[in-house]
This record gives C-alpha cells, structure tokens and sequence, in this order.
C-alpha cells in the first residue's frame, strides 16, 4: 500500500515553461499559431465569454507575484477563464514564501492542490527551484533574467503586422536587460537577426551572448543606435530603471543616448513598427510623438499578452502540441 501521503505518479513529462532557450523551435511556432487562432476565434466576443469546448475547464492556475502587475496578472487571469479554468493569486505578503518557506516546499505544497503555477519573481534561482520541486507545470512570468511570456506576445505582434519573423531585423535601443535576453534566446530559435544597441555598462550577461554564439544566433552588439536601427523592421525599447534598480540617476545618464525618438525611427524600414512592453515612461526611454505615432502597436502588443498567454498555457496543460 502506497504511504498516505504519497500522490498518483504522473507519467506523462511535466512541460514547465522557463525560457525560450530550453524549447524547441516547433514549440515555439505551436504556441505562437494557437495564440494566433485563439485571438481570430474570439473576435467580437465578450471578454468574459469562455471559449469554445472550455480546454481547461477543471483546472486551476496559481499566480505568485513576488513584483508588482498589470499585464501579467490580468493576461494570465482573463486567460485562464477564457479557458474555463480558475485561477488564485497569491504574494509574498500574504503567504509562507514571503515569511521563510523554502520555494521548493512551497511548490511540493501547491502541487497538491492547484494543476499549474506561474511566478512573477525577482531571483531567476526561484523559478528554477520551483519547477525542480513541482508536480505541476510551472510558468515563467518574468524574472530578473528573463521575460519569455513578454516576448512571446512581441512576436505575435510582429508577425501580425509583418509577417513571419524569421529573416526579420529587431532592434533592441536601451538596457541589457531581462527582456534583451529573451529575445536573444528567440533569435537563435526563429532565424531572425537581433540588433541590440546599449551602452557597454549595461550590456546583456556575458554567458548569453557567449550562447547564443554558439546557437549560431545572429546577434549584433553596439553602442550605436542609429547603427542597429538602420533598415530594421522593427525597433524596441523598456523602461530604463525597473523595480528594484537602486542606480537610477546613473542608468538615466548611461541611456539617455538610447531614446527612441522620430530621428531614430525614420533610419528603420518606412514600414517599420514600434514595440515597448510598458509601462513607458514617455520622454525618457521614447518620445510621446513614437508611442502614440502610427508606426507604434504597443496596444495591439498588451493586448497580445492574453493571448500568447492563452497559447502557452495550452501547451503546458498539453492541449497544444
């Protein structure tokens, strides 16, 4: 007799959504095509209407916020409802992770009541534990690395608007940052070239960039701008000082070169788009005449959090192939 606190083995393996780099390409296409059909599926219907045959209807979604959220936790709680399932929100002030408990008990305890988890934390270290230790996929909602679910709406966005990403310039004009390094991992796995202009204090983690050269990723590093602007299909950029950035006047200094503004813009393709994955802080990091300028779909990009939300929710529940 199996001991009583033992639970059924699940033999099927765990798909835990981390990082764009530990997935394989068609992964990737799967996800992107099913966000991409969830959003023509639904169009016109009430927000709170739940999709057609209700895939996750039974299914319940843990969101840990460790940071403050809009996107993120409106997309992945509108999402999962539209899927028929539930969701429960849960921070540091209001449970045990915040007051001591290991993240690894923390996620053999809510493995055995909720179906998948998705954390929105500081230290990249916690969404590795966690999915070490859980029984149930485990999400990435963005960490001090890493922003895979942010980029993943961003290419939804792009192929939208352009069509298929791969061949496609992205520049990158700012800081090194979490997001700059999920969309390295993406270049190596979609085939598109990424420009990324930054100041060499601020560049991307070393041991990114050493991997994506041996991915054979076409990755170009620059201090110049408008060099990694010019003939781009699309240009994006971030805030300069994030949630927990204590150098702010220095970062200001080191970026101020890196605003996006119309100057910067027009070296793009005329066709080109303006991406930022907001909050914006307009007349820092862009120019309101960008943001709010017909080359910008920054409101098409939040809303494609939903669904690219949507899409990588079904492959970790394993409805997406």
């Amino acid at each position: 007799m199996a001991a009583a606190d033992s639970k059924p083995i699940n033999t099927k393996p765990i798909r835990h959504f981390l990082d764009l780099d530990v997935l394989a390409p068609r992964t990737l296409r799967a996800i992107l095509d099913a966000a991409a059909r969830i959003k023509a599926a639904r169009k016109g219907l009430p927000q709170g209407m739940i999709d057609e045959g209700a895939p996750l209807k039974g299914h319940m979604l843990a969101m840990i916020f460790e940071k403050n959220s809009t996107r993120t936790r409106v997309s992945f709680d509108v999402g999962m409802r539209q899927l028929g399932g539930e969701t429960l929100i849960l921070t540091s002030a209001d449970s045990q992770i915040g007051r001591g408990e290991t993240v690894a008990d923390t996620a053999r305890v809510l493995s055995r009541y909720v179906d998948g988890i998705m954390l929105r934390g500081k230290a990249h270290e916690n969404i590795l534990d966690l999915a070490a230790h859980a029984s149930v996929p485990v999400i990435n909602g963005l960490t001090d690395r890493s922003h895979p679910c942010q980029v993943m709406a961003d290419l939804l966005t792009i192929e939208e608007h352009l069509g298929p990403v791969a061949g496609k310039v992205i520049t990158w004009s700012g800081d090194g940052n979490n997001m700059v390094v999920s969309w390295i991992h993406a270049a190596a796995k979609l085939g598109f070239t990424l420009r990324i202009a930054c100041p060499a204090e601020l560049s991307p983690p070393r041991d990114v960039l050493d991997w994506a050269a041996s991915a054979g990723a076409n990755v170009v590093l620059t201090a110049d701008p408008a060099e990694a602007a010019d003939g781009a299909d699309c240009v994006m950029t971030d805030t300069w000082v994030s949630m927990g950035d204590k150098d702010e006047d220095r970062r200001r200094k080191l970026l101020a070169p890196y605003q996006v503004d119309t100057t910067l813009m027009k070296r793009a393709k005329p066709g080109a788009i303006f991406l930022h994955c907001l909050p914006a802080h307009r007349g820092e990091e862009v120019t309101d005449e960008v943001i709010d300028g017909p080359r910008s779909v920054v409101w098409d990009e939040a809303e494609n959090r939903l669904h690219a939300q949507k899409g990588i929710l079904l492959w970790c529940f394993g409805r997406v192939e």
